[in-house]
């Protein structure tokens, strides 16, 4: 296997244990990723870089593999955060698993991540403030305040539904439909461009390149379509008795894929 810190590719090699003796320990210890690779492939798509704060860079050196999966039941797919060993929180891998009411035309129901366990002292999402006491007060001890602050890691802790009989008003269900919009984006972001191509966006390839979001997203289906018409257009013309029936196939089942769209957010 070659791993380039977590993206596996098939090779063929024997297992570790049938490799000669030939290599020290040393050298094998040394098969490692590359460094910082995850992190500086999410910081060179613009959506992730809004994410990501100066402070949260040095614990995302730590990851070392991204994967997503479909999930059926219910429905939805998930995404996996492998981490090395860390001076930050205990936790070796964190998931965000998002549930949708239909994939095919997404809507977000919610999503659910993981409690990320912080060492003391260590917790990127939130900041302690330190305020001197007034003067003449008997506390002479600085007064500490915790604040929420922005990071990468607060996508571990998406927006809340609330329950279906709770009532909202207007102003606060629509700042609750952007922010899932906007954390479902993110997540979409990691699983239909960041893991496919993540070569290319830590090579910055893939930024550089106008067309390249293009050929992610498919624009080679048009090319498809059109072969697909030119074939139907020649049977056609070859049994011209069939040509409505034919017409009718070809415009109800076609085979190209259709890009997924932007996911709504459950209606309240």
């Amino acid at each position: 296997m070659i791993e380039v810190e977590g993206i596996t590719e098939s090779a063929d090699e024997t297992p570790a244990e049938e490799k000669s003796g030939d290599e020290t320990p040393a050298e094998q210890k040394e098969e490692k990723g590359v460094p910082a690779f995850w992190l500086n492939a999410m910081k060179n798509h613009e959506i992730l870089a809004e994410e990501i704060q100066e402070r949260d860079e040095e614990a995302l050196k730590y990851l070392k593999d991204i994967k997503w999966y479909r999930i059926s039941e219910p429905k939805g797919f998930k995404l996996e955060f492998h981490f090395d060993t860390n001076p930050f929180f205990k936790n070796s891998v964190l998931t965000k698993t998002y549930h949708m009411i239909d994939e095919d035309e997404p809507i977000l129901e919610k999503a659910i991540g993981t409690e990320i366990e912080w060492y003391p002292g260590k917790c990127l999402t939130q900041k302690v403030l330190k305020k001197k006491p007034r003067k003449g007060s008997k506390n002479t001890k600085p007064i500490t305040k915790t604040e929420d602050c922005d990071s990468f890691f607060n996508f571990f802790s998406p927006p809340q539904v609330p329950d279906d009989d709770e009532e909202i008003d207007e102003d606060t269900a629509e700042q609750l439909q952007n922010q899932m919009e906007q954390d479902y984006d993110i997540g979409s972001t990691i699983r239909d461009k960041i893991i496919p191509h993540a070569v290319s966006w830590f090579t910055g390839e893939a930024a550089q390149d106008d067309d390249f979001e293009g050929l992610i997203d498919g624009d080679g289906d048009d090319e498809e379509e059109d072969d697909e018409d030119e074939d139907e257009d020649e049977e056609d013309e070859e049994s011209g008795d069939d040509y409505d029936t034919k017409k009718t196939k070809g415009a109800a089942g076609g085979d190209g894929q259709q890009g997924e769209r932007p996911a709504e957010c459950k209606q309240q």
